[in-house]
């Protein structure tokens, strides 16, 4: 049953190669990730310092706007879930529509896993050129966190970032909130193609949405509230908002209420495996409209 499962899956992976929508989001993801990281490069060799080969990674997807920038391009990816080919009729021949669910159910999981590396790597060869591979901050980074210049040149170096963790295992708590957060936006799209065409679309502009909005500056200035009503602002936005929960720096380290990391993985897969269980149980009633003609 696992190896039919698996084998559906990489056929899934097969469209890959003729699919103009996957080579464009990987394109416009590393555009993207290009624009984002060249500010901190530009910085280094102005300054004519060095880099620690992630921090490019850290400090660009440490931050909620850069996360939804690049989640974007999963809406273009998952756009046209769930995967039916011309061939598809000859496959639920050859087997149930649960392991049909369950492969497509697969395929969104490593397709999200592949997409989040491509971004961690592009940002790796993106900085190669200026950087170190030792466990260590580099001077770049304690110029911009402690002089207060990545805040104005918009490179989030912060402070308590450095002072509590290395950049090892800081990527590995970055790259693992960007997977939850791009795991639980393609729960969202299949769940809403299956239900009706083109709602994934919507659902995952609604996800993103609510969380661009649900931000603590936004929120000061539409009802102007104080420094210390705006702190706690920060908090309740910091649990409410799926994309506070993805951004590494809000998060409790020892001193606040904001959620604890642990926290966040739990409520994003959780969410997710719910979803997931739903599209599963709903392929018994799933309607399957065939063309002929292969997507």
């Amino acid at each position: 049953m696992f190896r039919q499962i698996f084998m559906l899956a990489m056929l899934i992976f097969r469209r890959w190669r003729r699919s103009p929508q996957i080579w464009l989001a990987f394109g416009l993801g590393f555009v993207a990730c290009f624009l984002l990281t060249d500010k901190s490069v530009q910085f280094a060799v102005t300054h004519e310092t060095v880099l620690q080969i992630l921090e490019p990674f850290i400090w660009t997807f440490g931050d909620a706007q850069s996360i939804l920038l690049i989640s974007l391009c999963l809406l273009l990816l998952f756009s046209d879930m769930p995967a039916l080919g011309a061939e598809l009729p000859f496959h639920l021949v050859r087997t149930t529509r649960r392991r049909w669910m369950a492969a497509q159910i697969l395929y969104l999981i490593l397709a999200t896993l592949i997409f989040t590396a491509f971004i961690l790597v592009s940002s790796c060869i993106l900085c190669q050129q200026y950087a170190f591979t030792a466990n260590q901050w580099s001077e770049t980074a304690a110029i911009l966190g402690y002089s207060g210049i990545g805040s104005r040149i918009a490179v989030p170096a912060f402070v308590k970032v450095l002072e509590l963790t290395y950049p090892y295992p800081c990527t590995v708590h970055i790259f693992l909130l960007m997977l939850c957060y791009s795991l639980l936006l393609s729960a969202l799209i299949f769940l809403g193609n299956l239900l009706r065409e083109r709602l994934g679309m919507i659902l995952g502009v609604i996800y993103s949405g609510f969380g661009l909005f649900l931000n603590k500056d936004i929120i000061s200035q539409w009802f102007h509230l104080s420094v210390y009503q705006s702190r706690t602002a920060n908090i309740l936005m910091g649990w409410l908002s799926p994309l506070n929960h993805a951004t590494y720096y809000m998060h409790n380290f020892g001193y606040d209420n904001l959620p604890r990391l642990s926290t966040s993985y739990l409520l994003f897969l959780g969410a997710a495996a719910v979803i997931f269980l739903i599209t599963f149980l709903r392929s018994k009633r799933y309607a399957f409209h065939f063309t002929g003609t292969e997507t």
